[in-house]
Formats: C-alpha cells, structure tokens, sequence
C-alpha cells in the first residue's frame, strides 16, 4: 500500500468517524426523501405507488452504495471531497426529477442516476489503481454490472412514458441482484464478502443517521402541513399522533436494535456478508415505512374525519412496512431463535385492522391514532422485555 492511499487507515481511535462531509453529502437525500413523499401524496394510486416504490429504491442504491464506497476512501482527502461534492449536484438534479421521472424529466432522471453510480465507481477504480488485486477486480466487476444496467436506465429515460417503467424494472432488478450474485462476471470470476472488508461501525452509524434524515422528513412534512391548518381540537390530535408515531419508530430502531446490531457488525468475522443483508437490503423497507407514515401522516391532518381506500392503504401500511423491516433486521443481526414477538404481534394488529378500516369503521384520526398506540405499545414492550435482569 502507498504513502499517498486514499483508503480509511483503519484501527484508530477515530477511524470509523463519520466524515463532516458525508453528512454534508446526506443533505441533497432530505430533499429526495421529500419529493417522494409528496410525489406519492399527489397521486394515492396502486400505478403511482408502484412507480414511486420503484423511484424510492433507485435512490436508497444510490446513497448506500456510496455509502459502502466512503467506508473504504477516507473522505477527508482532497479527491474524495470533490467526488462527493460532484455526486452531491448530480443527486440534486435526480431528486429534482423525482417528479416528473415518469413524464417529463425521465431522461434527466436517469442520467443523474446512471452518472452517479457508473462515474463513482470509476473513480474508486482510480483511487485504488495501486492497491491489492482483490479490491480492484471485486470494483471492476461492479463498474460492469452498473455499466450494464446503465443501459437500460437511459434507454428508459428515452423510452416512451408506457414503457419506461418496464426498462427501469430491469435495471433496477439487475443492481439488486448483482450483490448476490457476487458481481459475477465472465473471465473475472466473482467477489467473496471477504474482498467486502468493512468497517461495520462506519456502515452501521451511516444507515442509522439516514433513519434520521427519513424520521426528520416526516416530522417537517408533519410541521408543514400542521402549519397551513387551522388550529382544530382535530388537527392538534393528529399533531400528537404524527409526532408520537415518529417518537415510536425511532424509538423501535435506536432503543435496542440499532446497539445491538451495530455490536454485531462491528465484531463480525465477515461483516460485508452481515452488511450487506441487514443494511443494504433490510433498510429498504424500514425507509420506505418511514416515508409511507409520513404521508400517513399528511392524509390525516389534512382529512381527519374520512380515509378513503388509499389513505387507509397508506395509514395501514407504513407501521406494516417499518415494523416488518425493523423486524428482520433485528432477526438477522442478533442471536434469536425467530423473529422478535413484539414486532410479530403488532403486524398481526395491524392486520386485524384491515377489513373494519377498509368499511369505514374508523376515520382517518381514529385510525391513524391507533398505529401510533400500536407502535407505541411495540416500543414499550421490546424495551421493557429487553431490560429485564
């Protein structure tokens, strides 16, 4: 290894710090966070949902692998703050083609996308070019299978609008396979979770803050839409349930599981295998739960007294998809038998809820005060039960 490494040094005090400018970075991914929340608020269909979910993925890809790439590059050095400071304009340009991605701003979408992880990954070629074999072949492999799906990313973006979702499909499926499949490639072989040498701490600490900035949007979306409503014994009940509900979730995954998990990684003998189900993936859904509840959330300010199917959908399935996420992270990344009964029961509640909301028994107040208890009682139940001597 040279003198002039732009690789982390590892096994300081410090080394695991996450970097000034990685949080800097995170900022572009409030405001991405936002546009798919309000682009799923603007159009409550299975159509717009599916789009979005899509959308919602493409940019969690994008953030967790440069994530994974400034666990290894030390974002202190020059280079590697100008490439984050690069990806930073190009993510602003994707998330502000969130939107439209489906019309209009198809091409400026993928573009940004394709730029950022193809030109990313280039550059950490370039960073490591006198390092060992093993780190340079297993980027190389990666550079090929995002250069890969790139092409179906742009022939989406210049595709017509009923076609582009199929295009993207595919090019998303095929980054979401490529990590199981090892980065395959036909005369290089394949990675092994050992060339995935990680800090866990660093990794575990990143996927935890953009829990944050996911619970953070949700409370500002709360703010905002509170602000523009009339100050109604309603409105203020929805308030409480909106900032309760987020008091739970952050208390679901920090309070005991976020510890326990980044223990686990930290001390794991092959932590890029741990990371790379327990974060990479698993994180998808406690994200997506997160951004649901905060549409949730708007829906009910906005309309407390009625929820129509979509707003049920959306005030049932955001605690469904967090809990459910939450959930197998805290199965994979602990000794557990099973999947932890707190979280199992309250899906079970939340399913029980489903035919007597889908009838209009409840209004939207009433049901969405009835997913923060049962987050709530999640929250209480795991920390007591996890406390006792």
């Amino acid at each position: 290894m040279t003198t002039n490494t732009l690789l982390r040094q590892r096994g300081h005090h410090d080394s695991s710090r996450v970097g000034m400018v990685e949080l800097f970075f995170d900022l572009v991914f409030v405001f991405a966070v936002t546009q798919l929340s309000h682009t799923l608020l603007a159009d409550l269909t299975a159509g717009s949902a599916m789009k979005t979910s899509l959308l919602l993925v493409a940019v969690w890809w994008i953030w967790i692998f440069t994530s994974w790439v400034t666990n290894w590059l030390d974002p202190d050095r020059f280079p590697v703050r100008i490439c984050l400071f690069v990806l930073m304009l190009a993510a602003l340009f994707m998330a502000a083609a969130i939107p439209h991605a489906f019309d209009k701003t198809g091409l400026v979408f993928a573009v940004a996308y394709v730029s950022m992880q193809v030109g990313r990954t280039a550059f950490f070629l370039w960073a490591i070019r006198t390092e060992p074999l093993n780190l340079r072949r297993n980027f190389l492999r990666i550079l090929i299978w995002l250069a890969f799906s790139g092409v179906f990313w742009i022939a989406g973006g210049l595709a017509e609008e009923e076609f582009r979702l199929a295009w993207w499909a595919i090019a998303l499926a095929i980054e979401i396979v490529s990590p199981y499949a090892y980065f395959w490639v036909p005369g290089l072989g394949r990675s092994s979770t050992a060339d995935w040498s990680i800090d866990g701490s660093h990794l575990a600490e990143r996927c935890g803050l953009f829990i944050i900035i996911a619970l953070g949007e949700s409370l500002l979306v709360t703010g905002a839409t509170f602000a523009e409503q009339a100050w109604t014994a309603d409105a203020l009940l929805a308030l409480l349930a909106a900032v309760f509900g987020s008091i739970a979730m952050w208390w679901i995954y920090f309070d005991t599981g976020a510890e326990r998990a980044h223990h686990r990684i930290e001390h794991s003998d092959d932590p890029g295998r741990q990371g790379r189900l327990a974060y990479t993936y698993l994180h998808t859904f406690i994200v997506a739960g997160i951004i649901v509840c905060a549409v949730a959330d708007e829906l009910v300010l906005a309309h407390p007294d009625h929820a129509d199917a979509a707003a049920v959908t959306a005030i049932l399935g955001g605690p469904a998809l967090f809990l459910f996420g939450v959930m197998c992270f805290k199965w994979v990344t602990n000794d557990r038998r099973g999947p932890p009964l707190s979280h199992m029961a309250s899906l079970l509640m939340l399913g029980l809820l489903v035919v007597p909301a889908s009838g209009h028994a409840f209004s939207a107040l009433q049901l969405g005060g009835l997913t923060t208890g049962i987050l709530s009682l999640v929250a209480i139940w795991e920390s007591f039960a996890l406390r006792r001597p």
